[in-house]
C-alpha cells in the first residue's frame, strides 16, 4: 500500500525524536517517498543533518527558510533547487506534496497547537496548509497524557477525523512506568499502511492513459525531427494519477527516465506510433495529453542514409495525427481530457483557442522559459496556468509537486 506513496513525517520534541529516524527508514523499505518537517525542540534531541541525509531531501524547521540551520545552497535537493522562487512557502507545497501526514513523536504542545489552529512553525503551519489525511503519535509522560487538558484536545481532534494512534505503557524517559511510549516501528508502518489502504483517491478504479515525452520522425535510418522534450512533466502526471488511485497506461515516446512499478508502460517512437497506442487503449476515463508530440512527418522516408551532397535539398512534409482533437471527438461523454500547451506568445489566448478547438476538458498552458534549466523542457521545474471552463489558475514548483496540484485541482472542481 505504501509504494510510491509520500509521507511528509512530522518530528516534534520529545525524547522519542531519535526514533523517528528509524520510522523514516522503515517506511522506505516500505516503498514510501519520505519528507521530514521538524519542530526547533526537536533539533534539541535529533540533528537536521541526520533526516536530510536519510530522506535525500531538504528538512524544514522554521517557516522561513533562511532561519532553518540548513540552507538550499549547504544542502541542494531535489526539492529546493528553484526554493527562491518561493521560499517561505513550503507550508502549502509540502501539504499539497503528500499522500500522509504523520506526526511521530507528538508532543503534548504540538497537539494543543493543532487542536487550536496555532500555526508558530513550520509543522504547525503545514498542518493547517495539507489536504491529505494526518496520523498522531502522541508520545508524552503518563501523567501529561492523562491531564484533562491534553484529554480534551485529543478528543476535539478525533471530532475532526484527525487519527491519533494510542501510545503504549511502559518505562518512561522520567523513571516512571506509564503509557506515554511511542509505539513500535512496526506497529506504527502497519497503521499506516491500514490506513492508506482504506481511502481511495479521487481516481479510484478510473482508467487513466497518459501520454509523455518526444516523438520522432524519421527522414532516414539515422535523421529524425523530433524536439528536447524529457518526459518528466508526463511522468509526473502519470505518477500523480496513480497515488490518486487511477489505474495508469503510460504511452511515451523516447525518454531516459525510470519508470514507477505500477505504471503500464508503452513505449513508442513516431507520432502515428502514440496515435495508435492511444486508440487501442481507448475508451478512458481520464486521457492526459502531455507528449510534444511531432507537428510535421517525412511525406517520404528512405531505407537508407542520405548522403552529404554539395546541391541544396528541401524535406517534403506532411501532418501528423491530431491525438487531443481525436479524443475531443471519441471520449465518451463523462471522460475527462487534459491537455498541454506550450508556446512563445499569447499563451493563454492560444491555450483556451486549443481547449476549445480540440474539445478538451482542461488545458495545461506554459511558455517556453528563456533559461530552459528554469522551466519546461527538460527542467525539474514548471511554471503553468490551468485552464477550464470556468476557472484559471496560476501554479509553479517542481513537476512531480505540481503534477498533485494540477491533478487534486481538477479533480476537486
Amino acid at each position: 500500500m505504501l509504494s510510491g506513496k509520500h509521507i511528509l513525517l512530522g518530528v516534534t520534541g520529545g525524547i522519542a525524536a531519535y526514533k523517528a529516524a528509524y520510522l523514516v527508514r522503515a517506511l522506505q523499505q516500505e516503498g514510501a517517498i519520505v519528507r521530514v518537517i521538524m519542530t526547533p525542540a526537536a533539533t534539541r534531541f535529533v540533528g537536521v543533518e541526520t533526516f536530510t541525509a536519510l530522506t535525500g531531501h531538504e528538512v524544514g524547521v522554521h517557516t522561513f527558510i533562511g532561519d532553518d540551520s540548513s540552507t538550499p545552497s549547504e544542502h541542494p535537493t531535489q526539492l529546493n533547487q528553484h526554493q527562491s522562487h518561493n521560499a517561505w512557502t513550503r507550508h502549502i507545497q509540502w501539504g499539497e506534496w503528500a499522500d500522509w501526514f504523520v506526526i511521530a513523536p507528538c508532543t503534548a504542545n504540538t497537539i494543543a497547537k493543532i487542536a487550536h489552529g496555532t500555526s508558530d512553525n513550520l509543522l504547525t503551519a503545514t498542518v493547517l496548509a495539507a489536504r491529505c489525511p494526518l496520523l498522531l503519535c502522541p508520545t508524552m509522560d503518563g501523567e501529561m497524557m492523562e491531564s484533562p487538558a491534553t484529554l480534551d484536545n485529543l478528543h476535539t481532534l478525533r471530532e475532526r477525523g484527525i487519527h491519533i494512534m494510542e501510545p503504549e505503557s511502559g518505562y518512561l524517559a522520567s523513571g516512571l512506568i506509564g503509557k506515554g511510549r511511542l509505539p513500535e516501528i512496526e506497529s506504527i508502518v502497519k497503521k499506516i499502511d491500514e490506513l492508506v489502504g482504506e481511502l481511495p483517491g479521487p481516481l479510484f478504479g478510473k482508467k487513466v492513459v497518459v501520454t509523455a515525452g518526444p516523438t520522432r520522425e524519421y527522414l532516414d535510418p539515422v535523421r529524425f525531427l523530433s524536439n528536447p522534450s524529457s518526459g518528466k512533466m508526463g511522468l509526473a502526471m502519470a505518477k500523480a494519477a496513480m497515488r490518486l488511485g487511477g489505474h495508469v497506461h503510460l504511452v511515451h515516446g523516447p525518454i531516459a527516465l525510470e519508470i514507477p512499478e505500477g505504471l503500464l508502460a508503452y513505449p513508442v517512437t513516431s507520432a502515428q506510433d502514440m496515435f495508435e497506442q492511444v486508440q487501442e487503449l481507448s475508451p478512458a476515463d481520464v486521457y492526459i495529453k502531455a507528449a510534444a508530440v511531432s507537428d510535421f512527418t517525412p511525406k517520404t522516408k528512405v531505407t537508407h542514409k542520405v548522403k552529404k551532397s554539395a546541391e541544396a535539398s528541401s524535406i517534403e512534409l506532411s501532418s501528423t495525427p491530431d491525438i487531443l482533437s481525436w479524443i475531443g471527438d471519441h471520449k465518451h461523454q463523462d471522460a475527462i481530457s487534459i491537455g498541454f500547451a506550450m508556446e512563445t506568445e499569447n499563451l493563454e489566448e492560444q491555450a483556451e483557442s486549443k481547449r476549445k478547438g480540440k474539445k478538451a476538458n482542461w488545458i495545461i498552458a506554459n511558455s517556453i522559459g528563456h533559461d530552459v534549466k528554469q522551466q519546461g523542457f527538460e527542467s525539474d521545474y514548471n511554471m503553468v496556468t490551468l485552464l477550464g471552463d470556468e476557472l484559471k489558475v496560476h501554479m509553479e514548483g517542481p513537476k512531480e509537486d505540481l503534477a498533485m496540484s494540477l491533478l487534486r485541482t481538477i479533480f476537486s472542481v
